[in-house]
């Protein structure tokens, strides 16, 4: 195991209703105005905007609103998020949705503070001096940002889906209600168990370092994930399998599972980061194209763990067996494993590589991953 040292300050509130206390966990931060960002019109319908409207209103917190946001949230919509946050003096940003409506918050607190253009933080041209705080009620359990201090966004205009990272933004306080995503889509609730498992594996694949305890932890996650979806597919009501998801969600990118690991990198996240720049997939429906592809190109550079993951999580005995077993579980729960089933064909190929290319060196590994070796991943996906 390496020396690490591992920060998390993010609070978290787990558990049924506790959304009506934002107002309170604002007041304690001394925060009196904030800039509301949620995605579509539904926390109106389903009565989530008038429980934090009120919960804000009975400790004289006002608000700004900044909605519509999208699923791969958009670098126009952060940019709009900024100049309200100025316009207004802001002193803190709520997201009230899923990981794209917090990935947008996070970078509106960041840029806020930041003089230059936004996304010179997002290609490394200016560093993160400071953000307002963050403060989140989750809707839908996938990203893990919740509880870390990452936000990813696409610029519409370049086709670019980067990243950001930094200490200050980490949430301060992050609700987490099981019972707000029982209205989470079917699509979606499978897309989620895709992400999961991708933030999982990432570092259990690739690290040179992973100790025994750490690769246990991650095939916790990939059980529970695995389990509780197919018990939130029969019955999407059982409050106790959403508990168990939305807990997984979290753990597998907060920081944990990677503590002690090194050399580990995210090329399943770098592949699909240009999918969704391209052609606008939902993140987990093509992450769950891409690892299946990835595995058979990758497995022969660490095959033990390959055998540790067909092992402990489906019961198989070879690496090949383990990749067949995962792609086999997400065809069965209805997630793609094909690019076809994205609309992307053969034809698009040469523009999608030239794009994972590009993030492949935003991403710290162009000298692994060459186009014949990319090539070859988006062929096992075709």
């Amino acid at each position: 195991m390496d020396d690490f040292t591992f920060l998390n300050p993010t609070k978290i509130e787990f558990g049924t209703g506790k959304e009506q206390q934002i107002g309170q966990h604002l007041a304690l931060h001394g925060i009196r105005k904030v800039l509301l960002c949620y995605g579509s019109e539904r926390i109106k319908r389903d009565g989530l905007f008038a429980v934090v409207g009120k919960s804000l209103a009975a400790h004289d917190i006002q608000f700004v609103e900044c909605g519509g946001i999208v699923s791969n949230p958009l670098l126009a919509k952060v940019r709009e998020g900024i100049v309200l946050a100025r316009e207004h003096r802001v002193e803190a940003i709520l997201s009230v949705g899923g990981g794209s409506v917090l990935d947008t918050a996070k970078s509106v607190a960041a840029g806020a503070l930041h003089d230059g253009e936004v996304w010179d933080l997002f290609l490394g041209k200016a560093a993160i001096a400071g953000a307002l705080p963050v403060f989140a009620i989750l809707t839908l359990a996938a990203t893990g940002s919740e509880m870390n201090s990452g936000a990813v966004v696409t610029n519409e205009v370049t086709r670019e889906k980067f990243a950001i990272q930094s200490p200050y933004l980490f949430p301060k306080v992050s609700i987490v209600d099981p019972a707000l995503m029982q209205t989470v889509s079917r699509d979606y609730l499978v897309y989620s168990a895709a992400d999961i498992i991708a933030h999982a594996i990432e570092g259990y694949f690739t690290a040179t370092v992973q100790p025994h305890f750490q690769s246990r932890l991650v095939e916790a996650i990939l059980n529970t994930v695995i389990e509780t979806t197919q018990t939130l597919l029969a019955d999407p009501n059982d409050y106790a399998a959403r508990a168990q998801f939305a807990w997984a969600a979290t753990q597998a990118l907060n920081g944990l599972i990677y503590a002690g690991t090194s050399g580990f990198s995210y090329p399943n996240h770098m592949i699909e980061h240009a999918l969704s720049a391209l052609f606008n997939v939902p993140h987990g429906a093509g992450l769950s194209v891409v690892m299946p592809a990835w595995m058979k190109w990758y497995h022969g550079r660490n095959p033990a763990q390959f055998e540790r993951m067909a092992r402990h999580v489906f019961g198989v005995a070879t690496p090949l067996q383990g990749i067949a077993a995962l792609e086999t579980w997400f065809d069965r729960i209805g997630t793609p494993t094909r690019l076809s089933q994205l609309g992307i064909t053969e034809a698009d190929l040469p523009a999608t590589i030239e794009n994972v290319l590009a993030h492949a060196r935003w991403f710290g590994v162009a000298d692994l991953y060459t186009r014949d070796v990319v090539s070859q991943i988006l062929r096992n996906a075709l």
